[in-house]
């Protein structure tokens, strides 16, 4: 699954796909029971994982940002070397792993809790085999990797 449809909505836990939407709010998913709710715009914020950008250090892109696909990617490309920490860990084992994941993050605008957030994403989506490599690359291509 594509990280087009899939929301994360304040006050609530977890990861919802976007069925629906309206003037004053969205209708979500729950993407373990596939029960649909209402989530009302004047007591939530949504965010689309697919918005979601890192900061980075590099001077060669554009933007220095990298989009949550390329970093879900490298965390699946790197899965056997690097297993994702637990969310619970040190501050400083969190970020150790997240540098190996993308070296290039900037540490001063990143911060721990978002890379807490980034590997309870991941986590939840695998466990639920949600997210694959070949199901992130599209929206990796578009962000400046090239197809093999």
């Amino acid at each position: 699954m594509s990280l087009e449809k899939l929301v994360a909505v304040s006050g609530k836990s977890g990861i919802f796909k976007m069925v629906g939407n309206r003037s004053n709010g969205l209708i979500l998913q729950d993407l373990d029971t596939q029960k649909r709710i209402f989530a009302s715009s004047r007591l939530h914020q949504f965010t689309p994982l697919e918005s979601i950008s890192i900061y980075t250090e590099d001077e060669n892109q554009q933007d220095e940002t990298a989009s949550l696909a390329m970093v879900f990617t490298n965390m699946i490309d790197n899965m056997d070397l690097y297993p994702p920490v637990s969310p619970k860990a040190s501050g400083l084992d969190i970020r150790q792993y997240f540098a190996k994941i993308l070296p290039n993050y900037d540490r001063d605008k990143v911060l721990v809790s978002d890379i807490k957030k980034i590997i309870k994403w991941f986590n939840y989506l695998t466990e639920r085999n949600l997210i694959s490599r070949e199901s992130l690359a599209p929206v990796a291509v578009e962000a400046g990797e090239e197809e093999e």
